[in-house]
């Protein structure tokens, strides 16, 4: 497994730092590792077995443990099935199959369907946000609704930080945490721990170099479930005000939140999306297995 890592020994590290967080996920849970094309995915399940389904994608090198803070709440309502991203640093496989492809729903057909999940909630933050849109958009039919925090693939992409992240680096650990603080906003209360994790792993993790591919107006106009976007308008390495304009005209009724002074991450979130979720009368809803004895969806262009 080091296609993803600088090496196996600091793969190991991040994994095994990983692994010990995920002994303190606030409620009970199951650890479900399942099949997919591409290589095995790992899932952390919490909830009641008959709620509703929450799907949840995390961004670029993170796992499922950015969740922790928000799935105490949203497990009173839902199944929620955190989900590690194939190629991130997380337990499911290094696979990195390109980002402008079908390859991504293709897998999540896979992981719906080994959990038995038909329809379901969708959130995702940044590089989870591009996942969850591609996902909704190739698969409208099968997403009851869509919240995106930070989503990549509206707004573009910005570079400027990368001079500064250089600038940084020759300083160590030191030039990594204020990278980080800085660019990804983690200069807020609560979350040290984190930047301690967000450390490691960038020591370790080789990041993707993919751009990230940007919906067209057109692909945006197709999503017909309720939407909930919320980013921040200091955010270093996503155009915001693009974004929310974006989303705006081709989504009219989705509700979208500009938060003053947040940068890249978005926090503290947890009762916002629980609420737009609920008033969307998405607990309401229940999926099963996938129709037509387990077929996946065909991907639309």
């Amino acid at each position: 497994m080091t296609a993803i890592y600088r090496s196996e020994a600091g793969g190991q590290r991040v994994r095994e730092q990983y692994e010990r967080t995920l002994r303190e996920w606030p409620v009970p849970c199951e650890h479900r590792r399942v099949p997919t094309r591409q290589g095995e995915t790992f899932v952390v399940v919490s909830g009641p077995e008959h709620a509703p389904p929450l799907v949840l994608c995390h961004g670029s090198g993170t796992n499922a443990a950015i969740w922790m803070g928000d799935v105490a709440a949203w497990a009173e309502h839902f199944r929620v099935y955190a989900v590690d991203m194939i190629g991130e640093p997380g337990l499911s496989a290094p696979s990195r199959p390109p980002l402008d492809s079908a390859a991504y729903a293709q897998w999540l057909d896979d992981v719906l369907r080994e959990l038995g999940v038909d329809r379901t909630a969708l959130a995702g933050a940044s590089l989870g946000g591009w996942l969850a849109l591609d996902y909704a958009i190739r698969r409208p039919d099968r997403v009851t609704s869509l919240v995106l925090l930070c989503p990549g693939g509206v707004g573009r992409q910005r570079w400027g930080w990368l001079f500064k992240a250089v600038l940084l680096r020759p300083f160590g650990r030191w030039g990594r945490r204020r990278t980080l603080r800085a660019v990804a906003g983690l200069d807020v209360p609560g979350v040290e721990r984190f930047l301690d994790t967000m450390v490691l792993t960038d020591e370790h993790f080789l990041f993707r170099k993919e751009p990230l591919p940007v919906f067209p107006d057109a692909a945006l106009r197709g999503l017909t479930m309720p939407v909930l976007v919320i980013a921040g308008d200091r955010d270093a390495m996503l155009d915001t005000r693009e974004t929310a304009r974006r989303m705006a005209a081709a989504v009219p009724h989705a509700d979208i939140r500009v938060l003053p002074g947040v940068r890249h991450s978005v926090v503290g979130q947890t009762a916002t999306v629980l609420d737009h979720l609920r008033r969307t009368g998405v607990t309401r809803e229940r999926s099963g297995g996938l129709p037509g004895g387990g077929d996946e969806s065909p991907d639309q262009d």
